[in-house]
């Protein structure tokens, strides 16, 4: 009598195994590398005292939106995710501008480039143009890895009440602005 061999596993059962593991592991990764670290105790105040040109040049003094609730997106229009949530944050800058909320969107990119964007895809909310250095003041909320897009919602007292980095939708948004 012969001992028969253990039944032998399917490489593609096996392949399967390691790329659910292998995916697991990306997203804890993921989640621990990208996630927003701790906000700057300068932060808010940084912001507040940043002064940037819009697309056409004008200056944009920041501290005017000071006591208000403040929602800045850090973005660019080679982003597509940035692309894609800029029509939920216009409407909802109209839906909220009501409520003391202002929205502002600070561009990661040439005031040439963000014109030519404006030109296809309108934006109702004030847009200024940073370039790199804005992906410096984002560091200062956070954003260690200056991914795009980055969300940041401040109080009118100045408190960082919510950050997201990735695209960020109304329904997230409308949880944390007032009225929620």
């Amino acid at each position: 009598m012969t001992a028969s061999a253990p039944p032998r596993r399917s490489p593609f059962v096996l392949w399967i195994i390691i790329a659910i593991v292998a995916a697991a592991a990306g997203a804890l990764v993921a989640h621990f590398a990208l996630a927003p670290k701790a906000v700057s105790d300068q932060a808010v105040e940084t912001l507040f005292h940043t002064k940037m040109p819009d697309p056409a040049g004008a200056e944009v003094d920041l501290s005017k939106f000071r006591g208000k609730t403040l929602v800045v997106n850090f973005w660019a229009p080679w982003c597509g995710p940035c692309v894609e949530e800029m029509p939920e944050l216009t409407a909802l800058h109209g839906e909220y501008a009501p409520r003391n909320v202002e929205f502002v969107g600070i561009g990661i990119d040439s005031a040439s480039n963000i014109q030519d964007f404006l030109k296809k895809v309108p934006v109702a909310y004030p847009l200024t143009v940073a370039g790199f250095a804005g992906t410096e003041l984002s560091r200062t909320f956070g954003n260690t890895q200056g991914g795009l897009p980055f969300t940041v919602v401040i109080t009118p007292d100045g408190t960082v009440k919510y950050r997201k980095m990735g695209r960020v939708h109304a329904d997230e948004l409308r949880a944390v602005l007032p009225g929620a």
